[in-house]
C-alpha cells in the first residue's frame, strides 16, 4: 500500500504545482518546458497529482498533440524520490488517455538528466542520441471502439506483482507463457513458437481468473473476459454469438481472451444423446485453430472440472499447455495472509499458525476469512467494549476464530481428483 494518493489536479493545486515544480529541479534545469507550459496544460491538459494528506508531493502533466501526447512535467519531491512514485504517477498518466485519440506517450529530456528510471519502470523506450522516450499505447485509436463493444479493458501496471504467494504457479506461467510473448523475438530466433491458447485447471477459488488478469497486465495487453452466458441471450443463439465475438476480436492487434468455466461451452459431447450445447462447442474447436493463427494474442480457458471437457477440446495443436493452478502451499499461504493484515497488527499476528489452520484453504477463502476477522474488529471496537481500539483486537486468536467459521472450498475429494487430474491431463 503506498502512503500517497493519485487523483486529478484541479485550479486549486496551481500554486503547490509551483512550489514542486522548482523543488523538483534542485537548482538545476531538468525540464524542457517552462513552468508557464506546465501550468497552462495543468488546467487544460491531461495532469494527475500525488497526495500525501495535502501535501502535493508529485505531478505528471501532458498535453496532446495529433495522436501523441506529450509528458512537459514528472516532477516529485526530493523527499519522495526513488520509492516508486514516478512510476505510479506515470502509469495514472496513462489512464487518463484511455478512450483518446492519443497513441503514444511522449517525453523529451535534457541529456544531462539522470532520473530516467520512473520512465523505464512504465514501459518507455528511449530514443537514439535525444534521449527522447516513448511509449506505445497498448490500445491504437483505431480499436478503441471494438475493445469497448467486447467489454475489454487495460488491467492496471503491476497486477503480477500483487499476485501473493503461488510461486510455483507464478513462474512457471512466466517462463511458459510470458517470456516467449514478451521475448518474441528471441524465443522465434531459438525455435520456440510463442503459446497461443492455454488452459488453467484447478479448484474453485485457486486463482485462475486472477492469473488471466495478471498475465494480461504483464504484457500490457487489453484483456476480454468472453462470458458464456451472456452470448446465451443473444438472439442469433449462442453459437452464432461466440463467432461474432472472436470475428470482432481477429480486429485487435494484442489481447488476452479469457473464457472462465469454459465446460459450460465444452462439456465432452455424446453420440447417443447430442446436447444441445453440442453445436456451441463444434464451434468454439472450429474457433481456437482460426485464433491461434494470428501473433500477438492469446486465449486462456479456465475451469473447475477439467475432466468433464471434450477430449477433442484439449488435444494437441488447440491447446499449447494444460497448466494446473492449486491450493496454495504453506509457504504461499504466509504470504496471501500477509496481504491482508493491516499494518497496526502485523506484530501481533503469527502468520506462521494462521497457514497451519489453513491447510485447503485456497486465496479467496483466505480472504473470506481475513475480511470477516477485520469485520468482527470494527463492529467490536464501535459497538462492544473495547471502543476506537482496533487494531488492538487483531491478534492471532481473532484470525483463527474467523477460520474456525470459515468452511474450506476445497474438500479432500476436490483435491485428490485434481491430482489425479495432473497426472492423466496436465501438460506444461
Amino acid at each position: 500500500m503506498h502512503p500517497w494518493r493519485i487523483k486529478d489536479l484541479q485550479a486549486q493545486d496551481l500554486d503547490s504545482l509551483i512550489e514542486l515544480w522548482h523543488a523538483s529541479r534542485d537548482g538545476h534545469l531538468h525540464s524542457v518546458y517552462s513552468i508557464s507550459d506546465v501550468l497552462t496544460a495543468g488546467v487544460q491538459g491531461h495532469s494527475v497529482g500525488a497526495f500525501v494528506g495535502t501535501e502535493l508531493v508529485g505531478a505528471a502533466i501532458a498535453r496532446i498533440q495529433e495522436d501523441r501526447a506529450w509528458i512537459l512535467m514528472l516532477g516529485q519531491a526530493p523527499a519522495w524520490r526513488n520509492q516508486g512514485l514516478g512510476s505510479c504517477l506515470l502509469n495514472a498518466l496513462e489512464e487518463t488517455f484511455s478512450g483518446t485519440k492519443v497513441a503514444k506517450l511522449c517525453a523529451l529530456l535534457p541529456a544531462s538528466e539522470d532520473r530516467f528510471q520512473a520512465f523505464h519502470n512504465s514501459g518507455f523506450e528511449p530514443q537514439e542520441e535525444v534521449v527522447y522516450f516513448e511509449h506505445s499505447v497498448p490500445v491504437p485509436p483505431q480499436t478503441t471502439q471494438t475493445l469497448l463493444r467486447l467489454g475489454g479493458t487495460l488491467m492496471p501496471r503491476g497486477l503480477w506483482d500483487e499476485v501473493a504467494g503461488m510461486r510455483a504457479e507464478k513462474e512457471l506461467i512466466e517462463r511458459r507463457l510470458i517470456l516467449p510473448l514478451a521475448q518474441e523475438e528471441l524465443a522465434k530466433s531459438l525455435g520456440v513458437i510463442p503459446p497461443r491458447a492455454v488452459a488453467l485447471f484447478g479448484p474453485p477459488g485457486t486463482g485462475k481468473t486472477t492469473f488471466a488478469k495478471a498475465v494480461a497486465s504483464r504484457l500490457g495487453w487489453p484483456f476480454i473476459e468472453v462470458f458464456p452466458s451472456r452470448l446465451a441471450a443473444d438472439p442469433s443463439g449462442l453459437a452464432a454469438a461466440l463467432r461474432q465475438t472472436f470475428s470482432e476480436i481477429a480486429h485487435l492487434e494484442h489481447a488476452v481472451v479469457f473464457i472462465d468455466e469454459v465446460e459450460e461451452i465444452a462439456a465432452r459431447r455424446s453420440e447417443t444423446s447430442p446436447s444441445p450445447l453440442q453445436s456451441v462447442t463444434n464451434e468454439l474447436l472450429k474457433t481456437i485453430p482460426a485464433f491461434r493463427a494470428k501473433e500477438g494474442r492469446l486465449l486462456i480457458c479456465a475451469t473447475n472440472f477439467i475432466r468433464s471437457l471434450d477430449h477433442a477440446f484439449l488435444r494437441h495443436g488447440r491447446f499449447d499447455y494444460v497448466i494446473p493452478i492449486g491450493l496454495p502451499d504453506f509457504a504461499a499461504r504466509q504470504a496471501i495472509w500477509a496481504r491482508y493484515i493491516p499494518e497496526s497488527a502485523r506484530d501481533l499476528v503469527n502468520l506462521a499458525i494462521l497457514a497451519q489452520h489453513t491447510e485447503r484453504f485456497s486465496p479467496a477463502d483466505i480472504e473470506f476469512a481475513a475480511r470477516k476477522a477485520s469485520q468482527c474488529a470494527l463492529e467490536e471496537s464501535v459497538y462492544g467494549t473495547a471502543k476506537n481500539d482496533a487494531p488492538e483486537l487483531l491478534h492471532t486468536a481473532n484470525y483463527l476464530e474467523a477460520i474456525a467459521q470459515t468452511q474450506a472450498t476445497a474438500s479432500e475429494e476436490t483435491i485428490n481428483d485434481f491430482r489425479a487430474d495432473i497426472t492423466a491431463l496436465g501438460r506444461i
